[in-house]
């Protein structure tokens, strides 16, 4: 995520910001320019003082009418509502105590993955837009009957449900705990279940589907068999050699799912790092080092490139959270098998947004052997920290 600013005094602004702190401005997300701005009130709607401005703008519906969203609309497109929440077709019921301030956490964090797939350029269109390909989220609660069937979070064609008692840090992490999971955050959801949709837009019966399957596996092992093994069984003893998560180990569409979310994870948190300025230079050079911030646009980046900042800054990131007290904020390890199925997305993800892959991504696909050259070479120059994050 991109760091930004008010336009009249300067003040920082986060993205789910909706007031300046300082000048007391309304600001709002404006996604023609793919920035937070501040606003002026203007006769019929409100302006940006940028240069690149929209002549006027709205507010989303959901902005003005719930306070569950903080984006504008250009003043020339028709709907009320903004791209990200024209995408949520069911919400829980408002009348229930905590089911709004759920919708609003629920919404906050799928405006986050929205920024990152437009960022990607991936196609992302709404159900009522393309029924046969378009993507759709239903925020739902469990019944208050306990005899009635439970809310799942999943996917099914294009359709995410998110289960809205995820949006409670105390129950999400009472199931984090009961899965026995490293990791459960909202957003992490919403990644997780958006890869299932991409999976169908960019995978299936096309031509990258033949190299999908020698690194996940055939995803046409039976699903429903598969989990019940999984929910049985627990993951192989030696998952980690293979996979991103205990749960990726479950089934091809899961370990695709997994590492999916796991890649957006990367690029966003690497774009934040950039945007930070955040760099490393610790006084002994056998200490993992980021001598310059992280490249501004990850997801264009040579992806050996992206890894070499990507395994200083967990680093960090987890030794930051230990002196806080706080569990690793990145408890996870990438084998080489784990690296190549991500090196797959980065690279699926480039030939979608461009239809080519960056010219170092080609050559280092073509030749496995130089492509083990270079990740023997970053192994080495990080040391262990290039394959676990400690």
């Amino acid at each position: 995520m991109r760091v930004f600013h008010c336009d009249h005094c300067g003040q920082l602004l986060f993205f789910e910001n909706t007031q300046c702190l300082s000048c007391g401005r309304p600001v709002a997300y404006l996604p023609d320019l793919k920035v937070v701005g501040s606003l002026d009130r203007a006769r019929d709607g409100w302006r940006s003082p940028l240069p690149r401005a929209g002549e006027l703008y709205r507010l989303c519906g959901n902005y003005t009418a719930h306070q569950v969203c903080n984006w504008a609309i250009p003043d020339a497109e028709a709907d009320d509502l903004c791209l990200s929440c024209r995408l949520t077709s069911v919400i829980p019921d408002l009348d229930v105590a905590g089911h709004r301030e759920a919708w609003y956490r629920l919404e906050v964090a799928k405006r986050r993955l929205v920024v990152t797939l437009l960022a990607l350029g991936l196609p992302l269109v709404s159900r009522d837009d393309d029924p046969e390909h378009g993507l759709s989220f239903e925020f739902k609660a469990d019944p208050l009957d306990p005899a009635q069937p439970r809310v799942l979070t999943g996917h099914a064609r294009g359709v995410i449900t998110v289960n809205v008692a995820e949006a409670d840090d105390a129950e999400r992490e009472r199931r984090r705990t009961s899965m026995h999971e490293p990791y459960r955050t909202l957003l992490g959801h919403m990644r997780h279940e958006c890869g299932h949709h991409y999976w169908d837009l960019l995978v299936s019966d096309r031509a990258p589907l033949e190299e999908f399957r020698r690194l996940f596996g055939d995803e046409r092992r039976d699903y429903g068999e598969a989990l019940q093994a999984h929910y049985l069984n627990g993951a192989p003893y030696d998952w980690q050699q293979r996979f991103v998560s205990a749960y990726a180990s479950a089934h091809p569409w899961e370990d695709w799912a997994e590492t999916w979310a796991h890649y957006l994870h990367m690029v966003d948190t690497l774009e934040t790092a950039s945007a930070c300025g955040l760099s490393l230079r610790p006084a002994r050079r056998d200490e993992p080092t980021l001598p310059t911030p992280p490249p501004s646009t990850p997801s264009r980046t040579p992806f050996d490139d992206l890894l070499d900042s990507w395994f200083p800054l967990t680093y960090a990131l987890n030794n930051l959270n230990r002196g806080l007290g706080l569990a690793d904020a990145y408890p996870f390890v990438l084998a080489t098998p784990v690296l190549d199925k991500l090196r797959f997305v980065h690279e699926l993800v480039a030939s979608s947004r461009d239809g080519r892959r960056t010219a170092e991504d080609t050559r280092l696909a073509a030749d496995p052997g130089l492509r083990r050259q270079r990740q023997i070479a970053s192994k080495q120059r990080l040391g262990a920290g290039r394959t676990r994050a400690v």
